[in-house]
């Protein structure tokens, strides 16, 4: 690898990092990271380690592993949004670190750096390093313990055992015990294609499984604490709710099937992944389909790959995911690193002219389009200042003339320009899109409003479970009140409810008794409508949500 251009691969991971890092003090726009960081917020204020707590009522629908890292956050630096996303950006950049670990192990240098800079540069990736749920964590876990797994599979070592345990127990911490089905089937894959079937029966296996086990045990006293010992409790509607057998089976069978405590109304397509991942995983979509398919082709053939752990694990998640009731685009983030190794080696080992046209133009499709789409969404969305949409502009100007300058390579300068693509869309999401929408969230300006001091002896309760931010951003805890218990509420306490627009019309049809303490302007929902972008007609899309006192 030239010295040239290991200092652009050095300068755009960093500018990469820099781009992921840009949104960590983004207000909430969605519901789920409101709903995460209050559940993490509720365990500094109950001083509960080990329970989940949402509008202080029992929680359970994920495990604990990054509720317990946002503790340790806001432990360490207070409750903030920034500390909120802290933890899982950490994450994020371990991530990065076992990608090209990984990729170092099986391929060379330069195809390494290829793939850590795909992963950082994904679009998906960058959207989910601001709006951060369990993905973050899940790509480093996973990648982590693969990459550890196969360090043991070459050679017995204890620091490999161990590693490789913990982080798959932090996995299924993080997202259940399907997340085993990318580790370990990566681990089988190998072994199937190398012949090696018979490795599965050495002791170093059984003692990796007994290690999970071992370092799963916090999750199972937190879930059995809360819920085996207090069958009273109601959850999902009923009583004797056993937390342990949630997390075996219906949090992850139930939704396989649909069937669970928690469940979706239509099953979704089957090919739902497959399409979303020509957006999620832009702008290397298209170089990674075709990988997928050139190394089937080989492994059929007969010709022998240089590994074959991330093709197994990715696929057959992926598959387990589009196959299952429950399908969000940011699930397939957390094989993204595995993804990236598959996708790296295409700009390097390409050898066949159509091959490399196939590469040429759909790579420069995105070079292309994604810029374009950002000007246009600048155009409909008329931000206040065009500060940063100018420095994003030359920033990626100057570093388009000097990679199409001093990049003699065309594959490594493909690669490189696809980067700057990405970042600069990157770059403007963060530092321009979603300052212009955030401010339209009115459950935010709804708790600064009450967290005045004035307002400190008010008892707040929420009639809805769905307003997360709002219980996030005030400096007390919320409780819940079920709408329609709002008529017969009496108590001589000073109290005030957070509603929304269609709360406030139905306590009108109730003709319950209230005063509406102040309004505010909000988008009502989290799907992004042209009418809302497009600053002509905003004004349409907006609705608006209410602090309310009862008579």
């Amino acid at each position: 690898m030239k010295d040239i251009n290991k200092n652009f691969y050095l300068l755009l991971l960093v500018l990469a990092i820099a781009v992921n890092f840009a949104g960590i003090n983004t207000g909430f726009f969605t519901d789920d990271p409101g709903l995460y960081a209050a559940i993490a917020k509720n365990l500094i204020y109950k001083k509960h380690f080990f329970d989940l707590f949402t509008y202080n009522r029992d929680w359970l629908d994920k495990p604990h592993f990054p509720f317990w890292m946002i503790w340790l956050s806001f432990k360490t630096f207070g409750i903030s949004v920034w500390a909120y996303r802290l933890p899982a950006l950490l994450f994020f950049l371990l991530s990065m670190l076992y990608t090209w670990l990984f990729a170092r192990r099986y391929y060379s240098r330069e195809i390494a750096f290829a793939a850590a800079l795909i992963l950082s540069t994904a679009l998906h990736t960058l959207l989910s390093n601001t709006d951060v749920r369990a993905e973050p964590y899940l790509m480093a876990l996973i990648v982590g313990a693969v990459y550890h797994i196969a360090r043991l599979h070459e050679r017995y070592s204890l620091e490999d055992l161990l590693a490789a345990a913990l982080l798959t127990a932090c996995a299924i911490m993080t997202k259940g015990i399907f997340v085993v089905a990318a580790i370990y089937g990566a681990l089988l894959g190998q072994l199937i294609f190398k012949r090696e079937l018979r490795e599965v029966l050495k002791f170093k296996w059984l003692a990796l499984g007994i290690l999970t086990i071992i370092f799963i045990i916090p999750e199972l006293y937190a879930l059995y604490t809360q819920f085996d010992t207090h069958p009273e409790k109601t959850v999902f509607g009923r009583h004797d709710v056993s937390g342990i057998k949630w997390f075996l089976w219906d949090s992850q069978f139930g939704r396989f099937v649909n069937n669970g405590p928690i469940n979706r109304v239509s099953p979704g397509s089957k090919i739902f992944f497959l399409h979303t991942l020509l957006w999620a995983f832009a702008p290397w979509c298209l170089l990674f389909f075709y990988s997928i398919l050139r190394n089937i082709r080989r492994v059929f053939r007969r010709v022998e790959l240089r590994e074959y752990y991330t093709l197994s694990g990715g696929l057959i998640l992926l598959l387990l995911f589009s196959l299952s009731g429950f399908q969000l685009p940011f699930y397939t983030n957390a094989v993204f690193p595995l993804f990236a190794i598959i996708t790296a080696p295409l700009f390097f080992d390409l050898s066949a002219k159509a091959e490399i046209i196939f590469r040429k133009y759909s790579q420069w499709a995105f070079i292309v389009l994604l810029p374009v789409a950002v000007l246009l969404l600048n155009y409909i969305l008329k931000p206040d200042h065009l500060l940063w949409l100018w420095v994003d502009m030359v920033l990626s100007g100057l570093l388009v003339f000097f990679i199409a300058t001093r990049t003699k390579a065309a594959n490594v300068r493909l690669l490189f320009l696809s980067c700057i693509a990405a970042l600069f869309t990157g770059f403007y999401l963060n530092a321009v899109f979603y300052k212009q929408i955030v401010p339209y969230k009115g459950q935010i300006a709804a708790a600064r409003f009450i967290n005045n001091p004035e307002y400190k002896g008010f008892h707040i309760y929420s009639l809805k479970f769905e307003n997360n931010i709002f219980q996030f951003y005030c400096d007390r805890p919320v409780d819940f009140m079920p709408i329609d218990q709002f008529v017969h509420f009496d108590t001589k306490e000073p109290s005030v409810f957070f509603v929304s627009q269609p709360s406030l019309d139905y306590l009108r049809q109730q003709h319950a008794a209230f005063t509406i303490m102040k309004s505010f302007i909000t988008y009502p929902q989290e799907n992004l409508t042209p009418k809302f972008l497009n600053k002509a007609s905003r004004a349409e899309a907006l609705g608006h949500v209410y602090l309310i006192t009862k008579d």
